[in-house]
């Protein structure tokens, strides 16, 4: 367990990283959107993000996997990420939700974890090129995850029991070598995946 001092700064701390993560994913999905309904209106129009073969947002939202359900995906990270964002603005002004309200969040953070984890798949394996503002979307969506679900166990909102307390623990004392062992296995299998191309610019 965390000491009652630690536990009274973490709803700022919660705070803090949801306002700060969320308007970076938000402005990330806002810039898409942009992109998006500019290719719309014009097929021949180049994003600003298509830096080189590999690295090009066009190659990726001109695909299927760019509209999940129908409408475009930054249209979904917009409203998502104005929610999370809101959420932490109202924590840093004194807000205290109830415990459903973090549970629902953890849900959407975990579901949003979900999505992106598939969309890093079908880049990568699939699509065969990547998207520089995608990835700051699927950068920020990781620590909110992470640290929604460590706020959510340290205020006792998930409780853990037996075996999960101890791995709990864990994720407590470990939570930023977690986070940057995720990012390093990620581009790790980028880096190994297109060596082919980066080997170029050697």
């Amino acid at each position: 367990m965390i000491n009652k001092n630690k536990k009274r700064t973490l709803p700022q701390t919660i705070g803090y990283l949801l306002t700060i993560l969320g308007l970076v994913g938000l402005l990330a999905a806002f810039t898409l959107a942009i992109e998006k309904v500019a290719i719309l209106k014009n097929p021949s129009y180049t994003p600003s993000c298509n830096i080189s073969p590999l690295l090009s947002c066009g190659s990726v939202m001109t695909t299927p996997q760019a509209e999940v359900f129908g409408f475009p995906n930054p249209f979904m990270g917009i409203v998502g990420f104005s929610i999370v964002t809101t959420i932490g603005v109202a924590v840093l002004a004194g807000a205290q939700f109830k415990r459903w309200f973090w549970l629902g969040l953890q849900a959407g953070t975990t579901l949003g974890l979900i999505f992106v984890g598939w969309l890093y798949y079908q880049s990568v394996f699939t699509i065969g090129a990547l998207c520089p503002y995608c990835m700051i979307v699927w950068a920020v969506t990781i620590p909110l995850f992470w640290y929604v679900l460590l706020y959510n166990i340290t205020q006792d909102t998930i409780v853990l029991k037996g075996r999960l307390l101890s791995i709990g623990l864990f994720m407590q004392r470990h939570h930023g070598d977690i986070l940057l062992l995720t990012y390093l296995f990620a581009i790790g299998i980028i880096l190994q995946h297109f060596w082919y191309y980066w080997s170029t610019l050697l």
